[in-house]
C-alpha cells in the first residue's frame, strides 16, 4: 500500500468521467428518443399523443427490470477485468446474451398481448386501439433491446462506454426519419399514427445491438475480450449468478417508478395546479438524476476494477473521487436550483397560480438532489461489491414503507390545501432519500473495514 498523492486522485478523477461522460450522452440521446415520439406523435393527433403515452409506460417497466437484471453481468465483468481474468470476461458474454434473449423474448408477448391490461384503464375505444397497436409494433423490438442492454453490460464492466454512446446517439438520430415515416405515411411507407411510432421504436431498436456489435468487433482494446464467434451452450451457474445480483437492481428500478408513478397519481387528486407544479420540480431532479447515475455507474466500475485487483487503496480512492464528483454535482444544481427559481419555472410555464407552487417545490427538489446525491453513492459502491439485495430491501422499504404514508399524511389528513399536501410528499420523498442514504452509508463503511478477496489472476 502507498500513500494517495495529488496526482492519484486526478488520475483517478480523470477514469471515471472518461467512462461518464458517455454514459450520460448515451442516456440523453435514449430520454430524447421519448421526447421526439411525443412531439411527433403529438403533432399527427391528440388520440395518438394519449396512446403512445400510455404505451409508453407499459413497456418502460419491462425494459427497466432487464436493464437491471443485465447490469448483474456489469459487476462480475468489472471484478474479472480487475483481476485479469480475461477467458472468465470472453466466457460471460455468450451467457449474457443467452439471459437478454430470455428476457426478451418474456417481454415481447407481454407488451403484445396487454389487452387485458388496457382494458383495466377503461380508455376510450379509439385510445386503447391506438396504444395496443403501438404496443404490438414496440413487442417485435424488446428482444433487441435487450440484447443491446447485454452488450452494453458487457463493454461497461472493462470500462469502455464509448460502443454504447455511439449506439444510442445513432438510434436516436434514426428514430427521427422512421417516426416520420410510419407516423404520417412518407416515403411510399402506410400511414401509422401511433402504431407506425412503435414501428419507429422497434426499428431502432433493432438497429442498436447492431451497431454496438459491429462496432466491438472493429475495436482494437475490445477484442480480448470477445469470445470467438461460435454457439455456446446456456451455462446455468453463470446465468443463476448475473440473475442473483442483476435481479434486485431490476426490481429496484421497477418498483422505484411504480412509488414515484403512484405519487404522481395522488398529488394529482390535489388539483391541475398542483400536479403541473410536481411536475416541473419532479422534471428537473430527473433531468440532475441521470447525471447522478452516470457518474454512479462509472464509480461503480472503478470499484469493481479495483476489488478485483484486491487493492483497497485503489477502493478507497475510487469511492472518495466518485463521490466528491457526484457530491460538487448535488450541490451545484441545488445552488442553481435555490438561487433562480423562478427563471427556471418561466421556461415551463406562463401561468402565476403554477409559478408560485413550483417555486415553492423546487426549493424542496434542491435539497432531494443534494441527499440523493449521497444514496446514489453509496448504492452504486455496495453494487460494486457485488452487494445488489441490501440496498434493493432498503430502497423499496424506504419508498413504500416510508415515504408513501408519510407523504399520504403530510399531504392529505395534515392539511387540505394543495400546495402544503404537495409539499407533504416532497418532505415524505426527502425523508426517504435520507433514511436510505444514512443506512446504506453504514453499510458501505462496515463492507470498506472487510478484507478484500486475494487476487486470482488468470492468463488468456
Amino acid at each position: 500500500m502507498h500513500n494517495t498523492t495529488k496526482q492519484d486522485y486526478i488520475h483517478e478523477c480523470r477514469a471515471l468521467l472518461a467512462i461518464a461522460w458517455p454514459m450520460l450522452i448515451a442516456q440523453l440521446a435514449q430520454v430524447g428518443t421519448g421526447v421526439v415520439d411525443t412531439i411527433m406523435a403529438g403533432r399527427y393527433d391528440a388520440a395518438d399523443l394519449a396512446a403512445v403515452a400510455i404505451g409508453y409506460n407499459i413497456w418502460l417497466p419491462l425494459y427497466l427490470v432487464f436493464t437491471g437484471v443485465m447490469l448483474g453481468a456489469t459487476m462480475i465483468i468489472a471484478q474479472d477485468f480487475g483481476a485479469g481474468r480475461v477467458q472468465q470476461i470472453r466466457d460471460s458474454l455468450p451467457q449474457a446474451l443467452w439471459l437478454a434473449l430470455l428476457l426478451g423474448v418474456i417481454a415481447g408477448p407481454l407488451c403484445y398481448f396487454s389487452e387485458p391490461l388496457l382494458n383495466l384503464l377503461q380508455l376510450d375505444a379509439d385510445t386503447q386501439r391506438k396504444s395496443h397497436g403501438y404496443l404490438q409494433a414496440v413487442a417485435f423490438g424488446l428482444p433487441a433491446a435487450a440484447l443491446f442492454q447485454a452488450l452494453r453490460c458487457h463493454n461497461q464492466g472493462i470500462g469502455i462506454i464509448r460502443p454504447f454512446a455511439v449506439a444510442s446517439v445513432i438510434g436516436f438520430l434514426a428514430n427521427i426519419p422512421l417516426n416520420y415515416m410510419f407516423i404520417y405515411g412518407k416515403w411510399g411507407a402506410p400511414e401509422l399514427g401511433a402504431a407506425g411510432c412503435g414501428v419507429a421504436t422497434a426499428i431502432a431498436m433493432w438497429l442498436s445491438p447492431i451497431l454496438i456489435g459491429v462496432y466491438m468487433t472493429r475495436a482494437k482494446q475490445l477484442k480480448p475480450y470477445l469470445p470467438p464467434l461460435q454457439l455456446v451452450r446456456p451455462d446455468w451457474v453463470v446465468l443463476r449468478e448475473i440473475c442473483r445480483l442483476g435481479l434486485p437492481m431490476g426490481l429496484s428500478f421497477f418498483l422505484e417508478v411504480a412509488a414515484f408513478s403512484v405519487i404522481a397519481l395522488l398529488i394529482a387528486t390535489l388539483g391541475n395546479t398542483a400536479m403541473a407544479a410536481h411536475q416541473i420540480a419532479f422534471n428537473l431532479w430527473d433531468v440532475v438524476y441521470m447525471v447522478l447515475i452516470s457518474i454512479g455507474s462509472a464509480l461503480a466500475t472503478r470499484v469493481g476494477h479495483a476489488i478485483g485487483g484486491s487493492d483497497k487503496t485503489r477502493v478507497r480512492l475510487a469511492i472518495r473521487c466518485g463521490a466528491s464528483i457526484t457530491l460538487l454535482v448535488g450541490l451545484a444544481c441545488m445552488t442553481v436550483l435555490l438561487s433562480v427559481p423562478g427563471l427556471i419555472v418561466a421556461a415551463y410555464t406562463d401561468d402565476a397560480a403554477i409559478h408560485d407552487m413550483a417555486i415553492t417545490l423546487i426549493r424542496l427538489a434542491a435539497l432531494f438532489i443534494a441527499v440523493d446525491a449521497v444514496q446514489v453513492t453509496t448504492t452504486f459502491a455496495l453494487r460494486a461489491y457485488k452487494d445488489t439485495r441490501f440496498p434493493f430491501i432498503v430502497l423499496c422499504s424506504a419508498y413504500w414503507l416510508v415515504t408513501l404514508p408519510l407523504g399520504y399524511v403530510l399531504g392529505f389528513i395534515v392539511t387540505q390545501d394543495p400546495l402544503q399536501g404537495t409539499m407533504g410528499f416532497w418532505k415524505g420523498m426527502i425523508v426517504g432519500i435520507a433514511l436510505t442514504a444514512v443506512v446504506l452509508g453504514v453499510r458501505l463503511l462496515k463492507t470498506l473495514q472487510k478484507p478484500l478477496p486475494e487476487r486470482q489472476h488468470m492468463t488468456p
